[in-house]
């Protein structure tokens, strides 16, 4: 066809097939591992993860990966690894060809020579040794392998895709630093079945172990802000009566929301993970299609039990948080208002004030226009009396007769120009 293709059609399509399932027969075993860099932001060096995985294929001759590429799967030796990068974590999976005489043998942990797990960009976030047989006639013999195999307190194990395989795991980690995971599965379950399978309990271990990565974050959340609730109730309990320093009590405020909010920033991508780790574990779970096997608890009643509450407390955490915030800001902005209210009124009182001086001011402006003109008239008679002098013999007037004459006309022309001098002024 004549059509153009949008930039990203190929790399959109393709992304659906980025992590296939491993093909993998029965007997044999997985050893899983997940490698996460210490820091707790989603960012990290992907540059050193894929060095890392370099180095080991480059032990095998096994050929490299594309630079973008985020899942490689190949022969290495006398197994098959698995290698996927993640938005926080790399992992590790290989899949020997063979159960091994001794359940769980450490020893098949030497595929990852033990120099090049020395230099891993990262610290091992959860491993997992998974064992993968072919499920015995009769399902007694299944409960005395798990009896042996695993913690019976916290075992689990159900039958699962229909009766496709039976899986088993305590989530507990043993004497090899590991967890443990049994599948026994049915004559008639395929080689990419058992992949599917073995990648999913993988999966649910992994994001399991992600998810709880909030619980520790929020009880340390809880504790801090089981000190700021006190605090902050006792400053807007305050706000209900007379305050003597309201901006102190303000301050107060504004450095609990704060700190608050900053609480709130610094969790709020690892409690955004934890939501998203726990929806895959609860889906992963679910495409299992578990059923009950001997009576058994399931991986979902389990994790029901023992990680749910976990999850419960860390959305709980995030719920107070975000109250405790807007709570403190609420606060904030109410005594905010208060204050502001008060200086108003202030204002006011200081205004009518300014008024009153005012009015003052003008009246003794006033009085001193009027004896200001009082005084300039005084000096400009006196003039004018000089002037008359000389004609008070031919007009037979005397002399203080004339300066009387003189008051009237000097007083109004003094008033007028003093007039017309505040109304310029005044404009």
């Amino acid at each position: 066809m004549a059509l153009k293709d949008y930039p990203l059609r190929f790399q959109l399509a393709n992304e659906l097939h980025a992590r296939p399932s491993p093909s993998v027969s029965c007997p044999g075993q997985a050893v899983y591992l997940a490698i996460k860099q210490p820091n707790q932001a989603a960012k990290r060096d992907r540059d050193l993860d894929r060095a890392h995985l370099l180095a080991l294929l480059d032990r095998f001759g096994a050929q490299h990966p594309g630079p973008e590429a985020t899942h490689f799967f190949g022969k290495l030796g006398r197994f098959h690894l698995k290698w996927e990068s993640h938005t926080e974590f790399v992992t590790y999976t290989a899949f020997l060809e063979n159960g091994a005489d001794r359940p769980f043998d450490p020893s098949a942990w030497d595929v990852f020579p033990e120099d090049w797990l020395d230099d891993a960009p990262g610290n091992r976030i959860t491993s997992a040794h998974i064992r993968y047989v072919d499920a015995p006639e009769d399902e007694a013999e299944i409960g005395e392998r798990l009896a042996n195999w695993f913690a019976p307190e916290s075992l689990a194990a159900s039958q699962v895709l229909d009766g496709a395989a039976i899986i088993a795991g305590d989530f507990r980690i043993d004497s090899a630093g590991h967890m443990r995971f049994a599948v026994f599965t049915s004559p008639e379950t395929g080689a990419r079945r058992v992949g599917r399978i073995v990648q999913r309990i993988c999966e649910i271990e992994t994001y399991k172990t992600m998810s709880m990565l909030g619980f520790p974050r929020a009880r340390a959340i809880s504790r801090r802000m089981g000190e700021i609730d006190p605090a902050l109730s006792k400053l807007v309990g305050d706000m209900t009566g007379d305050l003597h320093k309201p901006d102190e009590t303000l301050r107060e405020l504004l450095k609990a929301a704060a700190e608050l909010e900053q609480l709130q920033s610094e969790s709020a991508f690892r409690f955004g993970a934890t939501g998203a780790y726990e929806a895959l574990v609860n889906q992963r779970i679910e495409a299992l299609r578990e059923e009950r096997f001997e009576g058994r608890q399931t991986f979902g009643e389990l994790m029901m039990r023992r990680f749910d509450p976990a999850m419960r407390t860390v959305k709980s955490t995030e719920a107070r948080l975000l109250t405790m915030t807007d709570r403190a800001i609420r606060a904030g902005d109410l005594l905010r208002t208060r204050v502001d209210v008060d200086r108003s009124a202030q204002n006011q009182q200081l205004l009518e004030s300014m008024d009153r001086r005012s009015d003052l001011q003008l009246r003794l402006q006033k009085t001193v226009e009027g004896l200001s003109i009082v005084a300039i008239s005084y000096y400009a008679v006196s003039l004018v009396s000089y002037l008359l002098k000389p004609l008070s013999g031919p007009l037979g007037w005397s002399e203080s007769a004339l300066t009387a004459l003189a008051v009237p006309p000097v007083v109004l022309v003094v008033w007028l120009v003093v007039r017309s001098i505040r109304r310029a002024i005044e404009k």
